[in-house]
C-alpha cells in the first residue's frame, strides 16, 4: 500500500459503519426522518462513477400518507407492514431519458443523443445498469449519515411505474425503507458471506 493510500484509507470504525456492522433492517424506531436527508445523501452519491456520467438514478421520497398507501398496494404482502411502518420510504428508479441531460453530464458525448433518442431499449438497459450501481452508493451514503436502510425488491415494478411514474417515464428498481434506529427484532440473524477465494478469480 502506498503512503497516499495509507493516509486516505478509512479506519476500522468507518468500515464497520459502512460494511461489517451494517444490516438490512426490517423494523425501525419511530423517529422521524426528514426527506432532506435523502437530498443530502444524493449530494454524496452523485460523485460515484456511472457509464458516461449519465447519472440515471431518480429517487421518489415518500414520507407517508396517501402516496405511501398507493405504493404499498404494489408491494408484496410480506413487505407491506414494514413498508407502512417505516419512518421514510424511497423508491429508487432509473430514468431512460438520461440522454436529454448529456449537454450537462457528458458534453463530450453529444454526438450520441440522436442515436439514443431512437433506441429506447438501449437507453433502458444503460439506465438500469448505472442506476443500480448508484443504489449501492445511496445505501452507503445513507449509512454515512447514521441512517439504517432496508432495501427490498418484492413489489410489482410495472404497477409502481404505472401508478407513480406514468408522467416521468421512470422505471422502478428497488424500494428502500429508511430510519434512524433498529427496533427490537428489526434484523434477522446475520448470515455468513462468501470468502474472497469463492468470489474472486485472478487471470
Amino acid at each position: 500500500m502506498s503512503i497516499l493510500a495509507q493516509s486516505t484509507a478509512l479506519d476500522d470504525a468507518a468500515l464497520d459503519l459502512l460494511f461489517r456492522d451494517a444490516r438490512s433492517v426490517n423494523r425501525f424506531s419511530p423517529a422521524t426522518v426528514d426527506p432532506a436527508e435523502i437530498e443530502a445523501a444524493y449530494d454524496l452519491l452523485k460523485w460515484g462513477p456511472t457509464a458516461m456520467n449519465i447519472s440515471p438514478l431518480r429517487l421518489a421520497v415518500i414520507p407517508g400518507g396517501a402516496a405511501r398507501e398507493r405504493l404499498v398496494a404494489h408491494v408484496a404482502e410480506h413487505n407491506q407492514d414494514k413498508t407502512l411502518a417505516a419512518p421514510l420510504t424511497v423508491v429508487a428508479a432509473a430514468n431512460p431519458a438520461f440522454h436529454t441531460r448529456l449537454e450537462t453530464l457528458a458534453p463530450h458525448r453529444l454526438g450520441m443523443v440522436d442515436g439514443l433518442e431512437a433506441d429506447l431499449d438501449r437507453r433502458k438497459n444503460m439506465a438500469r445498469t448505472s442506476a443500480l450501481i448508484q443504489v449501492g452508493y445511496l445505501i452507503l451514503a445513507l449509512r454515512t449519515r447514521g441512517l439504517q436502510v432496508g432495501p427490498l425488491g418484492g413489489f410489482d415494478a410495472a404497477g409502481v411505474d404505472a401508478d407513480l411514474f406514468a408522467e416521468s417515464g421512470w422505471n422502478s428498481l428497488l424500494v428502500l425503507n429508511v430510519g434512524w434506529d433498529v427496533a427490537e427484532g428489526g434484523t434477522h440473524p446475520r448470515a455468513d458471506r462468501l470468502h474472497a477465494s469463492d468470489a474472486v478469480v485472478t487471470f
